[in-house]
C-alpha cells in the first residue's frame, strides 16, 4: 500500500522540509511554504540495459555550424522588439501579467499573421474549443493552419507535439497543466515545475519554439517556483491597469537578446494595437499652464520616450506628511525630497507629496530625476513650467546635476515632437549639436528651475 506524508515546499525557491516554517530557510522569504502531499512508497528496482552509442559527445565549438539559425517574425514590430529580432527555434517564452491584462490575445493575434506560412498549435487549458473560437472570431483570426486542443494533461499534449510536429506550440496556461504521476494537484509548485521541464525537453528535443502562459501572484511575479524562470529561456511580462488602454511588455530574462527593449501596446475592443510612436501617446491629453507638470526623456532600451511627470504638494493635516509614488520608485523621492530640502531650500516637510507618471508607465532611470525635482517645486511654488520645455538629468546628494547617458538620442527626440527648451546636466552640451531647440546646460537645481519657468 502506498505511503502518504505531506512535505512543504517554498514557492520561491522550491525548498523542501518535513514541518513547515514561516520563514524559508533557503530564501529567507515569508510565508512561501505551502504543503504538499508526497507518495513515498518504493517501486521494485527495473534492470535497464543504457547504449552509450546514442548518447551525445563533446564537439568543438568552431565546429558548431549556425548556417542555417534564423527568427520567426511574429508579424508585430514590437513584440520582436522585445524578443531580440522574432522567436527563435527551440526556445521556451515565458509569457506573465495580471488577469485580463491582454496575453491570450496577444498569442491569439499573432497565429493570424504566423499561421500563413506556419503550423500552430494552440493549447487551451482554461477554455473550451467553442470559447476559443468565439474569441478568434472577435479578433479576426482565421488562418486554417491555426490547431486548437483543450487538454490538461502534459504527456497526452508531448505526445501531440511529437506527432503533429507544428512549427509553433502555445500553452494557456502552466498552472492548469498536471502529470498524473504526481499526487499534487494543478498549480502547485510540485506540478508547474515539472509540467515546464517536460515541455521545455519536448521544446528543445524537436527544436520547436514554444510559448507558455504563466499566472502572477498578488505580488506581481510569476506564480510558482522561482525555478521556472531559471528554466525557460525568455520570460516575458505585460504592465499596465487593466482600467487603461496602455500595455508595456517588458522582457526580464531573454538569453537571445536585450532585457532593456519595451514594446507598447492599447487595448482596444479588437485586441491589442502596436504603438509605433509611444510618446505622442503618453502625452496625449496634457495640460497646459498649470503647475506641477513637467515632460522629460527616457530611454528604454533603444527607444527615447517622453513621458509627462506630475508632482502635487499640498500642506499636510497631520504631524507625518504622506509621500505617495505612482510609476517610480518611492524610496528615491524620500531621497529627493531630502536633497530639496538641504541644498536647494525648497522645504517640502508640512507637505503632502504625490508623484505620478501620466499612462501607467514605471520609470527607474534616474535621469528623471530633474523632471520630477521641477514638478514637485512648480507645485510647491505654483507656477508653471514652460510647455515647451523638456528637462532630464541625474541628481545626486549634494545637489548637483549629473551627466545622463545617450543625450543626443533623447534631444533628437524633444525636437521631433515640437519642444523648443532643454534643460540638460551641463556636462552633457559638450558634443550635441542642435539647432531647433535651445539647449540648457544646469549645474544645480536653482538653476534648472530659474531656467525652465
Amino acid at each position: 500500500m502506498a505511503k502518504i506524508k505531506s512535505v512543504y515546499i517554498c514557492s520561491e525557491c522550491g525548498y523542501e522540509s518535513p514541518k513547515w516554517y514561516g520563514k524559508c530557510p533557503s530564501c529567507g522569504e515569508w510565508n512561501t511554504m505551502n504543503e504538499e502531499i508526497k507518495d513515498t512508497s518504493k517501486s521494485a528496482p527495473v534492470a535497464k540495459t543504457r547504449s552509450f552509442s546514442s548518447y551525445s559527445k563533446p564537439a568543438s565549438i568552431n565546429e558548431i555550424s549556425t548556417d542555417d539559425e534564423h527568427r520567426y517574425d511574429t508579424g508585430c514590430k514590437e513584440l520582436n522588439r522585445v524578443l531580440g529580432g522574432g522567436i527563435v527555434k527551440g526556445s521556451l517564452i515565458l509569457l506573465g501579467g495580471d488577469p485580463g491584462i491582454g496575453k491570450s490575445t496577444v498569442l491569439m493575434q499573432i497565429c493570424q499573421f504566423m499561421g500563413d506560412t506556419l503550423k500552430i498549435l494552440y493549447i487551451s487549458g482554461e477554455e473550451s474549443k467553442r470559447q476559443l473560437k468565439l474569441r478568434a472570431i472577435r479578433l479576426g483570426v482565421d488562418s486554417p493552419n491555426l490547431l486548437v486542443m483543450t487538454e490538461t494533461d502534459v504527456e497526452i499534449i508531448c505526445e501531440q507535439i511529437k506527432n503533429i510536429k507544428p512549427d509553433l506550440v502555445m500553452v494557456d496556461s502552466i498552472q492548469t497543466m498536471n502529470l498524473t504521476e504526481l499526487n499534487s494537484s494543478p498549480g502547485s509548485v510540485t506540478q508547474v515545475r515539472e509540467c515546464t521541464n517536460m515541455l521545455m525537453r519536448t521544446a528543445k528535443g524537436l527544436d520547436i519554439p514554444m510559448f507558455v502562459v504563466g499566472h502572477v501572484n498578488k505580488e506581481g511575479s510569476i506564480a510558482g517556483p522561482k525555478v521556472l524562470e531559471h528554466i525557460v529561456d525568455t520570460v516575458l511580462h505585460f504592465e499596465g491597469d487593466k482600467q487603461m488602454s496602455c500595455r508595456i511588455l517588458r522582457a526580464v530574462k531573454n538569453r537571445y537578446g536585450s532585457t532593456n527593449e519595451i514594446g507598447v501596446f492599447e487595448m482596444t475592443d479588437k485586441g491589442l494595437q502596436e504603438v509605433e510612436n509611444p510618446s505622442v501617446m503618453l502625452l496625449s491629453g496634457r495640460p497646459k499652464n498649470v503647475s506641477g507638470t513637467c515632460v522629460t526623456c527616457t530611454i528604454e532600451g533603444s527607444r527615447p520616450i517622453l513621458a509627462e511627470t506630475q508632482g502635487l504638494a499640498t500642506q499636510s493635516g497631520y504631524g507625518n506628511p504622506r509621500r505617495m509614488a505612482t510609476g517610480y520608485d518611492y524610496n528615491r523621492l524620500s531621497m529627493l525630497l531630502a536633497v530639496l530640502e538641504k541644498r536647494a531650500g525648497y522645504y517640502f516637510s508640512n507637505s503632502d507629496t504625490y508623484i505620478n507618471i501620466v499612462g501607467g508607465l514605471r520609470v527607474d532611470e534616474p535621469a528623471i530625476d530633474l523632471a520630477i525635482a521641477m514638478a514637485l517645486i512648480s507645485s510647491l511654488k505654483d507656477t508653471p513650467v514652460d510647455e515647451k520645455a523638456v528637462a532630464f538629468g541625474e541628481i545626486g546628494l549634494a545637489g548637483e546635476i549629473r551627466s545622463v547617458s545617450q543625450a543626443q538620442q533623447r534631444v533628437n527626440e524633444a525636437v521631433r515632437l515640437g519642444f523648443t527648451k532643454i534643460i540638460l546636466p551641463y556636462h552633457n552640451l559638450k558634443g550635441i549639436s542642435c539647432e531647433d531647440a535651445e539647449l540648457i546646460g544646469v549645474k544645480n537645481i536653482r538653476d534648472a528651475f530659474e531656467a525652465i519657468c
